[in-house]
């Protein structure tokens, strides 16, 4: 090949460079995807679990709505209300104060507290286990089936199967309702993390079919309703609730309940 040839390949190389460099360098302005500011500073602060107990698509996702004002700046349950006050520095507003809750299970029926139908071999997964009659072998159809459904959920390690029934370690747990998804039969709840008492069941039977199948199962007998000074107990579908918001922790109720089922 002569020079010339060689000259001439090598401008027609250098000028197609030359053209997709500013072809690319054009269409990466014209493409731009702008970023708000207020997003990435709040994506920095929320603590990236991404564990999506706020209900959105992972840190990222919440950080966009946080930023579009879809979503309020002390949504993330993993941060608590630490990462909420400086989310609402960055957005210039007021933090509205939610209070830590923490995940509660309904239930006490352990092994030895809860009577059996039958024997069960199958998949050791609370819900295939819900397939099965009666929702598994437990007496109470309603009772934790103790077979961790909810502790495979957990991101935190905060919850686990003792003696039969899911507990949950107060302490290590965030509130990212993950669990409270995971229970087939809807037996945890988020509560307040300064609850001091809570109803551990949640039978809708009446009090002589739970009292057969559970020696810790609410009877419904409203003691607890009737000796609470503060009004903060209703008895629903045959077993107490408490109303966070009237109870004042005076441990009346837990005193007159029969069946130790209030803790």
């Amino acid at each position: 090949m002569s020079i010339t040839g060689i000259l001439t390949a090598t401008a027609v190389v250098g000028l197609v460079g030359l053209f997709i460099g500013l072809f690319l360098g054009i269409a990466a302005i014209k493409f731009e995807v702008k970023t708000d500011e207020k997003e990435e500073a709040v994506l920095g602060v929320l603590p990236g679990n991404n564990c999506g107990g706020c209900g959105y698509a992972g840190c990222s996702g919440l950080a966009a709505a946080i930023a579009k004002g879809e979503a309020p700046v002390n949504a993330c349950p993993v941060g608590g209300e630490k990462v909420g006050q400086k989310i609402a520095e960055i957005m210039g507003v007021e933090a509205e104060s939610g209070g830590r809750k923490v995940a509660f299970v309904k239930c006490i029926g352990t092994c030895e507290k809860a009577n059996v139908d039958y024997e069960y071999h199958g998949s050791q997964d609370c819900r295939m286990v819900s397939f099965v009659p009666a929702g598994g072998p437990k007496s109470c159809s309603y009772g934790c089936a103790g077979y961790g459904s909810c502790v495979r959920a957990c991101p935190f390690d905060a919850i686990h199967v003792v003696d039969g029934v899911a507990v949950v370690d107060k302490e290590a747990c965030k509130a990212c309702g993950k669990c409270v998804e995971a229970c087939p039969k809807h037996l945890i709840e988020l509560i307040p993390y300064e609850a001091k008492h809570q109803v551990a069941c949640s039978s809708k039977d009446k009090g002589p079919v739970t009292i057969k199948a559970c020696q810790t199962g609410c009877i419904a007998c409203q003691l607890c309703k009737k000796n609470c000074p503060s009004d903060a107990i209703v008895i629903e579908d045959f077993h107490a609730r408490i109303d966070y918001e009237k109870c004042t922790g005076c441990g009346i109720c837990k005193e007159k309940c029969p069946k130790k089922v209030i803790l």
